[in-house]
């Protein structure tokens, strides 16, 4: 028996309304869809990297991170504890996995001893940007933590990825021969 097809349209929406994981309405400026949609928009963000011109672990990294990100999006989008039950979670060993890859890039980074400007190179200005959206993300979570329980793990998660993309940011800038633009107040 074929799998039945996602509707693309459905017309529920068309009066500024949307469901939730659960079925719970709401109107689509609410804190719950904007923290969704960021980490959406973060997450096409980390595909624009992903699709660079970059190593292959590293591929392989943002693939994974983009699973993490979708696994948080259904939970950002859940209306209930009753809703979240069989949804992926986050795991420590998520967190862990981006902790291990900041800390073997930075082996092989020199030390930081300036506040750096996005730039450079055009794969540093694309993790850059995935890095200021992510930070938009967490802030936006963290509102919504205040209002609604959400897992500690996600945003445990989320500011740890934006660590990861300012250390990716510099291996990129290292690994095709772009000058870090240190910043220097006048």
């Amino acid at each position: 028996m074929p799998k039945k097809e996602l509707k693309i349209y459905t017309r529920t929406g068309d009066k500024g309304r949307t469901a939730l994981i659960g079925g719970t309405r709401v109107p689509k400026y609410s804190l719950q869809i904007e923290a969704y949609g960021t980490v959406d928009e973060l997450n096409s963000f980390i595909g624009l990297l992903r699709d660079q011109d970059i190593d292959h672990h590293v591929k392989k990294i943002l693939g994974h991170v983009q699973v993490i990100l979708f696994n948080i999006e259904s939970h950002l989008a859940a209306d209930s504890a009753e809703s979240l039950k069989g949804l992926p979670q986050v795991a420590e060993d998520d967190i862990l996995t981006l902790e291990n890859e900041i800390d073997s890039m930075n082996d092989n980074l020199p030390a930081l001893r300036h506040f750096i400007l996005p730039g450079g190179h055009i794969l540093v200005s694309h993790c850059h940007v995935a890095r200021t959206v992510c930070r938009r993300a967490e802030r936006i979570i963290v509102h919504l933590a205040a209002e609604r329980e959400v897992d500690a793990l996600i945003l445990k998660y989320v500011n740890r990825l934006s660590d990861y993309l300012f250390v990716l940011a510099r291996k990129l800038a290292k690994d095709h021969g772009a000058e870090e633009i240190q910043w220097k107040p006048k």
